[in-house]
């Protein structure tokens, strides 16, 4: 064992250690009694929950390409995006799905695009790519989805290794590319994206990861222990993020400077945007790979404040900056504050950090005493979410693996290319103790148990059910569209939200639903994950209860409207100044 590993491997010991000392904490210091889930749900009936792969027999055949011929080009081992999103507004989540394109030295057999399929409201789907005009052939990384110009659609802009493209949905089926004239058409490297109205103008701006400045001209021939292999991202500098503000014509700005979001040093991989502080505007978190991660506060005035080393969010607990690759901002512990999980690197776990709340606000790593290092310790992630995936009313995690050096095994013979995707479920707030992850990949179905190359990973109810399913864009691999059976044995409540003052999709809006003594709270986001774009809808589990007893929305520009009494199983379409616009039912058991 090298000096290196062994240091890792004790430094981990001796922080589980450490972590037992503190094991019986509360729930958390800064909780709101308000918000606690002290009288959780009933869940005995979740536990059977199974995530079915029925990818290839409703028609989602789509399989990703990095080309790979050999060489190592550096960009071959990060994969690709995927996105639900309803183009056709028929009330069904379509699917995307971001593939490789060739490069030097590789003879592709057929022509490499994007794909979308159409949700024929069956079970089944269709490719539509061709028709709708969105097979771009760049090298894809990662997509964002959102109705940028608030005329009731849904746009998709694409990132790529080199030049991205925006498309606008014409609202018949097809989408027109309006890269140049809107001013979005960055070179540089791209990952991950999202859709945020920053500056709450109702008009939704875009923030674009930057990854390293890379090019073949540039590509650098590493080994690891004498064997060649994918160089390390130390090799190649980092190249600052992309801020864009919509200027409300159809056209975008960069204001990355001038909004205070310019940091050259950075290699974004993931971003989720969020109001972590509670104090009404959208702030925006960036999983950077191998330096320290980015949290800029919003100041309210069209700018922005690094408040990454004072909040805690920087490092891990040691000091020490981690390889982030997907990330989510989700309120796991039910204290009305939005807590942030990071996936990284094989031999560092991923990291939990809890909002403590405050003025300023702070976070603390508590990746051990909740549960969650040891089981990520050798794995390494990409894909992930908060979502509750049983309904049982509390935020659970799920996170696509797979290793970036195909050829792992012969460097590390501990850790392997391919790994298995992984489950936690949540065990609620409990008075007196942490909140903590119990992992229970191996009983919710056979996907779990099959090692894959996890990268994207969308989440978001595709037939209707009241469950949340998942889609996974594994390199070089099958897409996997992941059924959730039985999620829906406990009840739910889905918001749609249509902003009027406010952006269209509502993006930003606050929703908080009561049931007994247990409040949720999450927000209407573009993306997040790993390169990937979600189902719009919120959704809350509400256990047995039959209904939410309150449910109270605060719209990003400030108006707050409440509902009591709603009844559970059903789409709650919301629209800013109006109230409960339509409900739509939905069954609440397969």
């Amino acid at each position: 064992m090298s000096d290196s590993k062994l240091s890792v491997l004790l430094e981990y010991v001796r922080n589980v250690v450490l972590a037992g000392i503190f094991l019986f904490i509360a729930c958390s210091e800064s909780q709101d009694t308000h918000h606690s889930s002290v009288d959780s749900t009933d869940t005995s009936d979740t536990e059977t929950v199974q995530f079915v792969d029925v990818a290839a027999e409703v028609g989602v055949t789509f399989k990703h390409t990095n080309a790979a011929t050999g060489r190592y080009w550096y960009l071959e081992s990060y994969g690709s995006g995927a996105a639900f999103f309803d183009y056709d507004n028929d009330g069904d989540l379509d699917i995307y799905l971001l593939n490789g394109a060739p490069l030097p030295g590789y003879a592709p057999q057929e022509k490499l695009t994007n794909v979308l399929y159409r949700n024929n409201g069956d079970g089944t789907f269709t490719d539509v790519t061709e028709i709708a005009g969105v097979g771009d052939t760049g090298y894809g990384m990662g997509c964002a989805i959102a109705d940028y110009d608030n005329d009731g659609d849904q746009d998709l802009y694409v990132t790529n290794f080199r030049a991205n493209v925006f498309y606008r949905n014409n609202g018949d089926g097809t989408f027109t590319d309006i890269t140049q004239e809107a001013g979005v058409g960055d070179t540089l490297w791209s990952t991950s994206c999202t859709f945020v109205d920053y500056d709450n103008d109702g008009f939704l701006d875009l923030y674009v990861d930057s990854y390293v400045d890379y090019s073949f001209a540039k590509d650098k021939k590493c080994t690891h222990r004498g064997i060649r292999s994918y160089c390390d991202p130390d090799e190649y500098p980092g190249i600052p993020d992309v801020l864009y503000h919509n200027d409300g014509d159809g056209t975008f700005t960069n204001v990355t400077k001038s909004a205070g979001v310019y940091n050259p040093l950075g290699k974004g991989l993931g971003v989720v945007c969020g109001d972590y502080d509670n104090d009404g505007d959208q702030d925006i978190y960036v999983a950077n790979d191998g330096v320290q991660n980015f949290l800029y506060q919003n100041n309210g005035d069209g700018t922005f404040t690094d408040v990454s080393l004072f909040s805690g969010v920087g490092f891990n607990e040691n000091g020490k900056a981690e390889a982030g690759m997907g990330t989510d901002f989700g309120d796991y512990n039910n204290d009305g504050l939005l807590d942030i999980i990071v996936f990284n690197f094989s031999l560092e776990t991923c990291t939990l950090y809890r909002n403590n709340g405050g003025t300023p606000a702070t976070f603390s790593d508590v990746t051990i005493s909740a549960g969650l290092a040891a089981p990520t310790f050798k794995t390494l992630g990409f894909g992930t979410n908060f979502f509750d995936y049983d309904n049982d009313g509390d935020q659970d995690i799920f996170v696509a693996n797979g290793h970036v050096v195909d050829n792992i095994s012969l460097i590390d013979p501990t850790l392997t290319h391919a790994e298995k995707a992984q489950l936690f479920r949540n065990n609620g707030c409990k008075e007196g103790q942490p909140t903590t992850f119990t992992e229970v990949s191996q009983q919710s179905g056979e996907y779990f148990s099959i090692p894959k190359v996890g990268r994207g990973v969308a989440f978001g109810d595709y037939d209707n059910d009241g469950d949340i399913d998942l889609l996974i864009n594994n390199e070089n691999q099958q897409a996997a569209l992941l059924r959730n059976d039985g999620g829906n044995r406990n009840n739910f409540l889905m918001i749609k939200t249509i902003g009027t003052t406010s952006n269209r999709d509502g993006i930003g809006a606050r929703v908080y639903v009561t049931t007994g003594k247990l409040t949720q709270m999450d927000e209407v986001r573009s993306g997040s994950s790993y390169c990937s774009s979600h189902d719009r809808r919120l959704h809350f589990g509400l256990g047995k209860y039959p209904k939410a007893d309150l449910v109270k929305i605060r719209w990003p520009s400030g108006l707050v409207e409440e509902f009591q009494d709603v009844q559970a199983n059903q789409i709650l379409v919301l629209r800013e100044g109006e109230g409960i616009v339509e409900y739509i039912a939905l069954a609440s058991t397969k």
